[in-house]
Order: structure tokens, then sequence, then C-alpha cells
């Protein structure tokens, strides 16, 4: 926990790299439960998925669509 004074330079270092492990191991955690298994689920996808073209087609007609109902 960060403090506001500190008696020493070395207790400002201590501090310092206790928050960056502490991000970098948030980080490892958010890339391990979240970011692979989207990757892996990711690649099992045939390789028909869309491009950004198709995308935004299919955005465009459902916007059209939607507009021409309200």
């Amino acid at each position: 926990m960060p403090r506001a004074e500190y008696a020493t330079e070395s207790e400002v270092f201590r501090d310092g790299l206790r928050a960056l492990i502490a991000r970098d191991r948030a980080v490892e955690n958010w890339l391990s439960k979240d970011v692979a298994g989207a990757f892996d689920a990711l690649k099992q996808i045939p390789r028909g998925r869309l491009g950004i073209d198709k995308v935004r087609a299919k955005l465009a007609s459902k916007y059209r669509k939607a507009a021409a109902k309200a």
C-alpha cells in the first residue's frame, strides 16, 4: 500500500517495485484467464470467419432495417 511519506529512498524503491509486481501479476492473470481462452476459441473457428467489410455490411443492413421500422 503506497504511503504519502517515506523514511528512506530505499522504501520508495521497494514500494514502487511492489506496485509494478502487483500490476504485472494482474496483467498475467488477465492474459491467462481471459485472453488466452478467447484466442484459443478464435483459432478453432473455421476459415469462414467474417472480414471487416462483411461485418460493416451486415451492421449497415441491420441498421437500415431497424431505421425503417422506426
